[in-house]
């Protein structure tokens, strides 16, 4: 009986011994939790006492270790640029959680994004051409064609070659937000009508009719900030690197309207005090900074 009796106790000892144990954990890790927001907490709120300026230059970056550091998106060290590597790499695979993570952002402060509307009425392309045999690609007609410009430079003979319409009083209207599909049969005009609204047709080509954005006409602004067309056989340059491809595009293309986007995106956060996704945020704060000072020395040829 005295047995039963010590074995019983000793039974409570333990179950009281483990209950402690187990509050103790959960206190344990309560406390680190909550250490880790305030530190957090901390580096925001000084993160957003600074001038509208350089906070749109500064971001809050985990490193591997846990530990919240303050860093200048310009002047990343070589451990800085491996945890940002590490933070952001998901954004290559996932672009609809990125782009919905920066939706939610843009929402929260109600800014609205720049849309283009694109309409196009009465678009007519042209083109002169040699038809039957003289178009077809023989010596004996390239060294003809060669002379016969030449006469009809110096207008010494008429012009043989025939108008060939490529596009003929096309019309329509191209709505933000929405992902416009292109069908027909090859030869129908389709890459010269994105051409013609790109404004890269060639000038071989004879252009009439109208091509406006956002109310403004072709001559009022310049469409390659806003509009491009990538043909199929992609052309680069051999002698560059990805990276300088795309660091060569990017100052080519300037900033545009990102930076204002993201100041006043950083401006409206800090007056609803609202905190921006860490990760979010020092993604788009990286290709402003990249593109905003160009260092054409970095690129070779």
């Amino acid at each position: 009986m005295d047995d039963a009796g010590e074995i019983h106790a000793f039974g409570r000892s333990l179950r009281r011994e483990s209950s402690v144990w187990s509050r103790g954990g959960d206190d344990l890790f309560s406390r680190s939790s909550r250490d880790e927001d305030d530190e957090e907490a901390l580096r925001w709120a000084a993160l957003e006492k600074l001038p509208t300026y350089d906070r749109a230059r500064t971001a809050v970056l985990a490193m591997p270790e846990g530990e919240l550091k303050e860093v200048n998106v310009e002047k990343l060290g070589a451990q800085e640029k491996h945890a940002l590597l590490q933070r952001i790499a998901w954004v290559g695979d996932d672009h609809e959680r990125f782009l919905s993570k920066f939706k939610d952002r843009v929402d929260r402060v109600g800014i609205q994004l720049p849309t283009i509307e694109v309409r196009y009425d009465n678009l007519n392309v042209e083109a002169e051409a040699y038809v039957g045999s003289r178009g077809l690609p023989t010596i004996l007609n390239t060294y003809a064609n060669v002379l016969e410009g030449l006469a009809n430079a110096l207008h010494l003979t008429p012009n043989r070659k025939q108008k060939i319409s490529i596009l003929h009083n096309v019309s329509g209207i191209i709505k933000p937000h929405r992902m416009t599909l292109l069908l027909g049969p090859p030869g129908a005009g389709k890459t010269s009508l994105l051409l013609a609204l790109a404004g890269t047709l060639p000038s071989s080509l004879k252009m009439s009719g109208d091509i406006i954005y956002n109310g403004h006409t072709m001559d009022e602004f310049v469409p390659r900030r806003s509009a491009a067309y990538v043909s199929q056989h992609d052309l680069h340059m051999a002698e560059l690197t990805v990276r300088e491809t795309v660091n060569f595009s990017a100052k080519c293309q300037g900033i545009g309207h990102r930076y204002d986007l993201l100041m006043e995106l950083s401006r409206r956060e800090k007056e609803e005090n609202i905190k921006p996704d860490p990760e979010t945020d020092i993604y788009l704060k990286l290709p402003r900074q990249e593109s905003r000072k160009p260092r054409w020395s970095q690129i070779t040829f």
